[in-house]
């Protein structure tokens, strides 16, 4: 029978002797290392400034605004969390959580899907640094003239309608109704966010040597097995970073929908409103009173959740790093 063998845990040195010697490690540190101490703070100092004026003191501004009643021009009226209980009986505002989190989730899935398939297929072109351009492009273009295209192409009497009708459909979609145009926001940004994403992971992918990818041919592996077992393993930080930066981009997707969907007149449908464009219709009204503290305390909710997701995200995506 097998008997485990159980090895004392070592007893913690004395509080007293573990100060010296960390009083010791000090006086040992060289010059450079004193100097780095000294300079520590004197560096980040003036960064951690800036960061406080433009990021901390707004989002404790806008905590302090959520708890009044307050237009933007008169006195602000004291409501405590009324409007945070607002915003949880608001099926509008739960509407736009949902529509936030399908471009998230959806959204997310389908655009690293297709980073991945671009990469595995990249990474053999001759011509992967033009390549890479044309994916990056769509980039470079404003919002507003992916709205104005897409207001030619998919209208009544636009060029895919005229294509679906000599191909046979009678009755095409109506792409820029109400019940279709969210998903043709998707698509427009699954499409503009694939190219920026593939061109980063590219260049992680640059980076790993190429006898790795020669062993793996010679061990009879498949593209699809090198790029599960050398290229996504190599490559994870950089596509844990884009991961993140997609999380904090989907809640801020406000300016599609508003080309897509809205007008000068109206705003866009409800059914299309993600947090970021809640928050602006809170504060720009159609034909009623600003709600500033409604507005900030959805801010603050959408911020509260894009913050638990990235944490989450960083989590499920924590590996040990793999050196080559």
């Amino acid at each position: 029978m097998m008997t485990a063998t159980l090895t004392p845990a070592p007893e913690k040195a004395p509080r007293r002797a573990r100060a010296s010697s960390g009083a010791s490690r000090r006086r040992d540190s060289g010059p450079l290392e004193r100097q780095q101490s000294r300079l520590f703070w004197p560096f980040v100092a003036p960064a951690l400034l800036v960061y406080g004026l433009l990021f901390l003191a707004p989002i404790a501004y806008a905590a302090w605004t959520s708890l009044y009643r307050w237009d933007g021009m008169g006195e602000m009226e004291w409501q405590g969390l009324k409007n945070y209980w607002i915003l949880w009986n608001d099926p509008n505002f739960a509407s736009s959580i949902v529509n936030t989190l399908k471009i998230l989730v959806i959204g997310g899935v389908i655009t690293f899907l297709c980073s991945f398939l671009l990469t595995l297929v990249l990474r053999e072109m001759r011509a992967k640094l033009f390549a890479r351009s044309v994916l990056f492009f769509p980039n470079l273009v404003n919002a507003m003239v992916f709205g104005a295209v897409a207001g030619f192409l998919f209208s009544p009497d636009g060029p895919v309608n005229a294509v679906l009708g000599w191909v046979g459909v009678e009755t095409p979609p109506k792409w820029l109704g109400t019940d279709n145009v969210f998903t043709l926001i998707m698509a427009t940004l699954i499409w503009t966010a694939t190219g920026y994403y593939t061109t980063i992971i590219m260049a992680a992918v640059d980076q790993i040597p190429p006898y790795l990818y020669e062993a793996a041919e010679l061990e009879g592996a498949s593209a699809w097995q090198r790029l599960r077992h050398v290229t996504i393993p190599l490559a994870w930080d950089v596509i844990t970073v884009c991961a993140v930066l997609w999380t904090v981009s989907s809640v801020k997707v406000f300016e599609l929908i508003l080309l897509f969907g809205g007008s000068n007149a109206a705003e866009p449908p409800m059914q299309t409103w993600t947090t970021a464009v809640y928050v602006y219709a809170s504060v720009f009204p159609t034909g009623s009173v600003p709600k500033l503290g409604l507005a900030s305390a959805a801010a603050l909710v959408s911020l509260v959740m894009v913050g638990l997701f990235t944490v989450l995200l960083r989590r499920l995506m924590r590996r040990d790093p793999i050196r080559y």
